[in-house]
């Protein structure tokens, strides 16, 4: 069976278009090829920095919160019913004011019984002088008579020993006045504990009622809490740091701090206490910050943003902070070398970073670095600079 001679041609030709794109395929793969090795082998653009040199600091931020810098509890150190309150929430309080009165009824009546003791065991007092009196002049005239030979021998022991039974009753006498004036003096500070006064140590003269735990007419046992008094000038800011925060940390380190109550104002204060131990819980240990609040603006409670100067070097060598490339696991930099066109590999040690601004330390590191393009440099690499920008100001 012969084939026809249309069909042969068609096969033909359709062998010839299959040949003709697989050659015009490779020859265009080929010149992609050509094309990339020459990108590769020609100069890299890339974008350059001033290094710098200045001063430079190390700046950390922490959410807290305000608390009193000192706080009294007025609390009575005895039971009764709260017959009157002087201070009410947000007054001020001066130090050894009266701030509550309880009724003192019971520890009046107290204090009259004491009296009425004593009363009693200095009456006995005057007995008992008056008895040995008796008693050591009844000795005396017997010690006389026997000297004559008119009493005997056993009426002046009878007489002795009453003299000296006589004296030791006059010294229970004592102990019981003693007794007596040691139960009005505690009958009396009772009474007194019915008034409860601020009587706070240390800090100002003038604090403020931050709490009242109870109204007018209550009974209350002792020691039970009445008002919370706080001193709020200075206050206290206290936050918590993490262990890479913690070894910058010193007393004495001045803070800014801003709160949303007054979002245009900056206080000042300053690092006042460092805990010794981190919180087993979440791995971090309080600081708490003194701040001056002579305007009473800060009050406890209120959320806080301190920001303090951790760590500060006044002549740093600086760049920007995309400048530090990496290259086998070690930071460095591409410098631009004295020819101007190919870039030089410099290895460095990173140090503080401020703002976009970063601190390096190492050597011969010129006055220009790449900080646009060097994912495609090597050392030695060719370089076209397609533009310069400035390391940001903080």
């Amino acid at each position: 069976m012969r084939l026809k001679p249309w069909l042969l041609s068609s096969l033909a030709l359709g062998l010839a278009g299959l040949l003709g794109w697989a050659v015009y395929d490779r020859l265009e793969g080929l010149g992609d090829e050509s094309a990339k090795r020459a990108g590769r082998s020609g100069p890299v653009p890339v974008e350059l920095a001033a290094v710098e040199r200045g001063p430079i600091a190390l700046r950390r931020s922490f959410a807290g919160t305000l608390d009193a810098h000192a706080q009294f509890v007025a609390a009575p150190k005895v039971g009764g019913r709260i017959d009157r309150l002087y201070a009410n929430l947000a007054d001020r309080v001066t130090r050894g004011q009266l701030v509550a009165s309880l009724d003192n009824a019971e520890y009046v009546q107290a204090v009259n019984q004491a009296q009425a003791d004593l009363a009693v065991a200095n009456a006995n007092l005057g007995e008992a002088k008056s008895l040995l009196e008796i008693a050591e002049r009844e000795l005396a005239r017997v010690v006389k008579l026997r000297a004559r030979g008119v009493s005997s021998e056993s009426q002046r022991d009878t007489a002795q020993a009453d003299q000296l039974a006589k004296q030791a009753h006059l010294e229970v006498a004592r102990a019981q006045v003693t007794r007596a004036e040691a139960a009005l003096e505690t009958a009396r500070i009772r009474l007194g504990y019915t008034q409860v006064t601020a009587g706070w140590r240390g800090g100002s003269e003038q604090r403020v009622v931050a709490e009242r735990y109870v109204d007018e007419g209550e009974t209350v046992s002792a020691n039970a809490p009445l008002l919370r008094i706080v001193e709020l000038d200075p206050i206290t800011a206290a936050f918590h740091v993490t262990e890479r925060d913690y070894s910058l940390l010193r007393t004495g380190q001045a803070a800014e701090l801003r709160t949303d109550a007054y979002p245009e104002r900056v206080f000042r204060g300053e690092v006042a206490r460092i805990a010794p131990v981190f919180l087993e819980t979440a791995r971090q240990a309080r600081v708490e910050l003194r701040v001056d609040n002579p305007e009473r603006l800060l009050k406890p409670g209120m959320f806080v943003r301190a920001s303090l100067v951790l760590d500060r070097v006044d002549d740093a060598v600086i760049v920007p902070e995309q400048a530090p490339a990496t290259r086998d696991g070690h930071p460095g930099l591409f410098v631009l070398a004295a020819d101007r066109g190919s870039v030089r590999w410099r290895e460095v040690r990173l140090g503080i970073l401020e703002a976009g601004r970063q601190q390096v330390l190492g050597e011969d590191l010129g006055e220009q670095v790449v900080v646009v393009g060097q994912q495609l440099l090597e050392d030695g690499s060719a370089v076209s600079v397609a533009g310069a920008v400035s390391v940001a100001k903080p």
